[in-house]
């Protein structure tokens, strides 16, 4: 059972997501769609293993509050490989090999900015100045990537983005794949940036991820409101 997510009598019934989200996301959590989320999630924690750890599940919203945002990246799902999901999307912990679209994330940082490669794939320093790295569904199942799509999560964070859209402004998208791409449907062009590119996976990072420029874009448009701009540079 996820701790942060479970429903023992003695439990909080809105969990801290983090600061400016809890207020605008607790009463998600009261609602139909994530009563039966949680007890999907109770379910698999009983059968399978499930990625990541349940005080890792709303990290992205820890490590970056509401008011900090400045630069939101959607992935679809968490890493589903052994020890490489911790609450943020394309990101893995200190110690664990970047994944092959993170590898391509890292070589865009590098044509784009000349930035080396960095010795680690964990995109934490990002988070912490503003960069939301956010995942459409917020666990997976062992080994089965998308296995926990469909079940509740993508209405959570669809919340999460709306909110985002109505209550902040001049935020930067970075929407890179199909399916994040179809999120843009949920913000206001009007108030914020969007900026679209083929996935980075190995896939399709050679049809227009490669070359995209989303890192240095991203800086010149919070540089033009006056904020400053993202140290993509890692350790």
């Amino acid at each position: 059972m996820l701790p942060i997510m479970s429903t023992a009598s003695n439990a909080p019934t809105s969990p801290d997501i983090g600061p400016g989200w809890t207020e605008r996301l607790g009463a998600e959590l009261g609602q139909a769609y994530f009563t039966q989320l949680k007890a999907f999630l109770e379910r698999e924690h009983k059968e399978f293993t499930v990625y990541p750890r349940g005080k890792d599940i709303f990290r992205a919203f820890r490590l970056t509050p509401f008011d900090t945002v400045k630069v939101v990246v959607l992935g679809q799902d968490p890493y589903h490989g052994p020890g490489q999901a911790h609450g943020l999307c394309f990101s893995v912990p200190d110690g664990v090999p970047p994944p092959p679209s993170l590898r391509n994330i890292f070589t865009e940082l590098e044509r784009d900015l000349g930035i080396s490669q960095p010795t680690s794939g964990n995109l934490s320093p990002w988070a912490g100045q503003g960069v939301l790295l956010l995942n459409a569904t917020l666990t997976v199942r062992a080994e089965q990537a998308g296995s926990h799509q469909g079940k509740g999560w993508e209405t959570f964070t669809d919340a999460a983005i709306r909110h985002l859209s109505k209550g902040r402004n001049g935020l930067v998208f970075l929407l890179w794949g199909r399916y994040a791409g179809q999120k843009a449907e949920l913000i206001d062009l009007d108030r914020h940036y969007v900026l679209k590119a083929p996935h980075p996976s190995p896939l399709s990072a050679h049809r227009g991820f490669i070359g995209c420029g989303h890192f240095s874009m991203a800086n010149e448009l919070l540089a033009a409101q006056g904020s400053a701009p993202i140290q993509w540079q890692l350790p």
